[in-house]
């Protein structure tokens, strides 16, 4: 089988396989086996340098460009950037125009070809990092669903497919609450997001509350736009709701996983709720000991639900 060498990633790809410590959930626990643990992490590069190559996030030094080869005059061109890795990452599905290139997209062939993994969930992921370069903000809550349908549901979709667990039922809840914790991000990052010229609140939400977007630039925030933030929380919660029934649909260490996701996004949401709904100051986040509550809530539900 090809593809099957141990790459070693260079210090760009480091710097990104890095940032999964700062995730609100944890990416691979060591409780895994070994293999899934690999293959989450193939994965986890992959997703989290599209983001970072939409964000304009990348490694300084412009290694990612060259790996992916770009001229160095187009380095800062997002959607170059953005055709070019969707060319590489045809390549470790079909292997007719050689490897793939960059380091990320090499560590993934193993998983693919081990998983069986088809190329839409990760062309998915490129075109949602494509659309933030066209579109500012979402005019309705339903075009914002749409939007994490590209930008948040394939990752769940990946998991069960490295675990060779995928079914439609369990398809559906992973992508409730994949869509759930798109949107607690988007609650927490407001403010950054607004910085990149981006606002992920539907503009009809922020017309219904009388929000503007000098409310959203102020260092704090006022009374609507925190009762706007409760309102897309409490969304978020009743998608993590119904979702959460995923967890019990599996046992062993992927129920212990699929819970940590799924708590990853309730004591977000509890730290969002902590912090008066205020999100404008800096993304509220989950201590350790909220997150492991909120873990042992979900087992313990996934429990009588099993």
């Amino acid at each position: 089988m090809t593809g099957t060498r141990q790459v070693r990633p260079d210090a760009s790809s480091r710097t990104t396989l890095g940032k999964a410590a700062d995730e609100n959930f944890p990416v691979a626990p060591f409780f895994l086996p070994r293999a899934w643990r690999d293959d989450l992490m193939a994965v986890y590069g992959f997703a989290r340098l599209v983001d970072d190559i939409g964000d304009g996030d990348l490694a300084p030094g412009g290694a990612d460009a060259r790996h992916l080869g770009v001229a160095p005059e187009q380095a800062g061109d997002r959607l170059a950037l953005l055709d070019a890795f969707e060319t590489d990452l045809l390549r470790v599905f079909d292997p007719a125009d050689g490897a793939p290139r960059h380091p990320l997209l090499r560590a993934l062939v193993p998983t693919v070809e081990r998983c069986r993994l088809t190329p839409e969930p990760f062309l998915g992921l490129v075109a949602a990092n494509r659309q933030d370069q066209l579109v500012r903000c979402y005019e309705t809550y339903d075009d914002l669903l749409a939007y994490c349908e590209l930008s948040a549901n394939p990752v769940g979709r990946l998991v069960l497919g490295i675990t060779g667990t995928a079914t439609p039922e369990r398809i559906r809840r992973s992508d409730e609450i994949c869509t759930a914790l798109q949107i607690v991000e988007h609650l927490q990052d407001v403010a950054e997001d607004l910085g990149r010229d981006r606002i992920y609140l539907p503009a009809e939400d922020l017309k219904r509350f009388h929000v503007t977007e000098d409310d959203l630039a102020r260092p704090t925030a006022g009374a609507s736009v925190r009762a706007l933030i409760a309102f897309e929380a409490d969304r978020a919660r009743a998608l993590l709701d119904a979702g959460a029934p995923l967890v019990g649909s599996v046992h062993g260490r992927l129920r212990l996983l699929l819970a940590g996701f799924t708590a990853g996004g309730y004591a977000a949401l509890d730290a969002i709720a902590a912090a008066g709904f205020d999100v404008l100051p800096g993304p509220p986040k989950a201590d350790k000991p909220r997150l492991m509550r909120r873990a042992g809530a979900v087992l313990l539900a996934a429990r009588r639900e099993g």
